[in-house]
């Protein structure tokens, strides 16, 4: 059966798009430590300077995801893909619209900070071609941080 699956700029206080966003954060929360947890709220996301999408199965919002833009790097933030929709490949559609988003406002590198306890997001964005780097911004050393970047 082929699924309908729509990945579109979104408002992240949308209610379904909301709902995956305190998903995200219920995920997150206990698994680190707070000041490990780099979690931008719904306000953060609202600003001019993200970009965030929604990806829809069947018109059902099901991962999100976006990157926030620097002057010289966009910054890869919250993606997330509900673990019903796991196995989709919603993850990597969501990833190429963003990267397509960041090329498309001038941005040539993409950088992202994501967790040592999350082996699926490390694959993905390791098979995406992202690689290892320190820390950038205002991310400081943090042993439970692991900080990529990928030329866009």
């Amino acid at each position: 059966m082929t699924r309908a699956i729509v990945i579109a700029l979104t408002d992240p206080a949308e209610p379904e798009v909301r709902r995956l966003v305190e998903a995200l954060d219920a995920y997150m929360v206990p698994m680190y430590p707070a000041e490990s947890n780099h979690l931008l709220d719904i306000e953060t996301l609202r600003k001019p300077q993200m970009r965030f999408f929604a990806a829809s199965v069947d018109g059902t919002v099901m991962a999100c995801g976006g990157c926030w833009l620097h002057a010289d790097y966009a910054e890869i933030k919250r993606v997330y893909v509900d673990t019903a929709a796991r196995g989709l490949g919603l993850a990597k559609r969501l990833m190429q619209a963003i990267e397509d988003e960041a090329r498309a406002n001038g941005m040539a590198l993409a950088r992202l900070e994501t967790g040592i306890y999350q082996p699926e997001a490390l694959g993905l964005y390791r098979a995406l071609g992202y690689v290892d780097r320190g820390p950038f911004g205002d991310y400081g050393e943090d042993p439970y941080s692991v900080f990529m970047e990928k030329p866009l």
